[in-house]
């Protein structure tokens, strides 16, 4: 079994065929995937694909380019979110400094606030980092003074400074199918030397489809062929790489259930 831990299947690029696209992940040996919120106000819509289907879940927070619309909601009104028994997770919020689509100070407040629910409750915290390494580095370090807290740095792209950051903090690393692109060789090259415990596959779908989908829309099914590249990179088999990153999915987001109560 595979498990895309970070998707977005309420987007409207899925909105014509979700039963389809649910099916082709589950005749690919995918066993879970987690829907991924990228703003509070719009949860209802990732809620009802979670609360559809046995095998999806989902998380609640505001992507970093929403964070000044969602300023009010905090700590406090995420917490009472998470107690809905498909909400296995927080974020995805954090640092993106590319697009810059919302002031640094506001993702910087607003990612302290999902912290801060992290840590409440013990759910892991769903990170974008988008070149942002000295400040994300910086607020990690001195949140986890604070206490810790479980979370997965999702679709790595940054260098090997904060990923090694982020392992020591008790962190844990997402790989997408950017680490099957030609231009991919540093991602590789820090996939290989990360602890085996500590990574995870997705596909950020459907955004960033692997080889040899590129350009197309991307969605669970394909995390097979990130899971094959990693696979290859580590020097280990593809079983060995699904078993581990399975593994370490459970661990980390420890609220989704190992055995489903309806079958899938």
């Amino acid at each position: 079994m595979l498990v895309d831990s970070h998707c977005h299947l309420d987007f409207p690029e899925f909105a014509p065929e979700l039963d389809a696209v649910v099916e082709r992940a589950r005749a690919a040996g995918i066993g879970r995937m987690v829907t991924i919120s990228t703003r509070v106000k719009k949860l209802p819509q990732v809620l009802a694909i979670a609360e559809k289907y046995p095998d999806i879940f989902c998380s609640v927070g505001t992507h970093p380019h929403n964070a000044h619309e969602e300023l009010d909601i905090d700590a406090k009104a995420l917490v009472a979110l998470t107690r809905h028994p498909k909400i296995v997770a927080l974020g995805e919020a954090g640092l993106d400094y590319h697009y810059d689509k919302s002031p640094r100070d506001a993702q910087a407040q607003g990612f302290r606030q999902h912290i801060a629910a992290a840590r409440e409750t013990g759910l892991p915290l769903v990170i974008h980092a988008r070149e942002a390494d000295a400040d994300m580095a910086r607020i990690l370090t001195e949140e986890t003074k604070q206490g810790a807290f479980p979370a997965v740095l999702h679709c790595f792209t940054a260098g090997r400074e904060l990923a090694m950051t982020a392992i020591e903090l008790g962190l844990y690393i997402g790989f997408t199918g950017i680490i099957t692109f030609k231009n991919g060789q540093d991602l590789r090259d820090i996939a290989k030397d990360l602890p085996a415990d500590r990574i995870l596959v997705e596909t950020d779908a459907p955004y960033l489809a692997p080889l040899p989908y590129r350009g197309k829309r991307n969605e669970p099914s394909y995390v097979v062929e990130t899971a094959r590249m990693l696979a290859a990179t580590r020097g280990v088999t593809p079983d060995e790489i699904a078993q581990q990153t399975t593994e370490n999915f459970f661990r980390l987001f420890a609220k989704v259930p190992r055995t489903l109560a309806v079958a899938a």
